[in-house]
């Protein structure tokens, strides 16, 4: 049997942000305006097309039975819609200091993928379930870990509260949803490690004074989304 591979963010010297860009998508038209509108999402998941996700496999790092996740793509309906992300805090075991979806492992207890998004939000960040319209699912993204993770796209009412719990999170931010719905933003990058080639999409965003480095399996599921919202 193959040992498994160590996970990128283990590696000796790794730093996501050091690894050369190889490509960047300019010739790929961005999102339209109008397909970020609640009402048009409404519309895309009420009927949804044919579509393909781009990214659905990470190469597997961790000799592990899979477990179901699920994470909210939650989409905050201000003048210009933002997506709600985390930066996750430093001790976590897994994705440690990485920007990610609220969201987790399913529980027995939870109805569904969503009732587990919306269960998870609430947890990390306070976000009250009342103040979610949960649209509908893009398909399923395994990580390297061996989470079948499925994201669950929601529309947030913009007077919504956080209160992010300092155990889980340390910051909770938004990105407005054209910058990454723009593949303009969409960076390629590889790395060959332990004989094996990886790939990954970076969508590096300028928060104020702070750079948001969202990379890996955030990454990948916007760019499905993008996909999605294409189709």
């Amino acid at each position: 049997m193959a040992q498994p591979l160590t996970p990128l963010s283990k590696l000796p010297n790794f730093d996501p942000e050091r690894v050369p860009v190889i490509g960047v998508d300019h010739h790929m038209p961005a999102v339209p305006a109008e397909r970020l509108s609640a009402q048009a999402l409404r519309q895309r998941f009420a009927q949804p097309p044919a579509w393909q996700p781009e990214v659905v496999r990470e190469r597997k790092f961790a000799q592990r039975e899979p477990a179901l996740a699920s994470v909210l793509v939650g989409i905050v309906m201000r003048d210009t819609p933002t997506l709600l992300l985390t930066q996750r805090t430093a001790h976590l075991s897994t994705h440690s200091g990485q920007i990610a979806f609220p969201g987790g492992k399913v529980d027995p207890e939870d109805a569904d993928a969503a009732a587990t998004a919306l269960r998870e939000a609430q947890e990390e960040v306070g976000l009250e379930p009342r103040h979610v319209e949960v649209l509908g699912a893009l398909s399923e993204y395994v990580t390297g870990t061996s989470f079948i993770v499925t994201p669950i796209v929601a529309l947030v009412d913009p007077l919504h509260a956080l209160h992010p719990n300092p155990q889980e999170v340390a910051a909770a931010f938004e990105v407005p949803l054209s910058y990454l719905m723009d593949p303009r933003h969409h960076r390629r990058h590889a790395l060959e490690a332990e004989g094996v080639r990886r790939e990954w999409f970076s969508m590096p965003y300028q928060d104020g004074d702070e750079q948001r480095f969202i990379w890996g399996a955030t990454a990948g599921m916007l760019r499905n989304f993008y996909r999605f919202l294409m189709a």
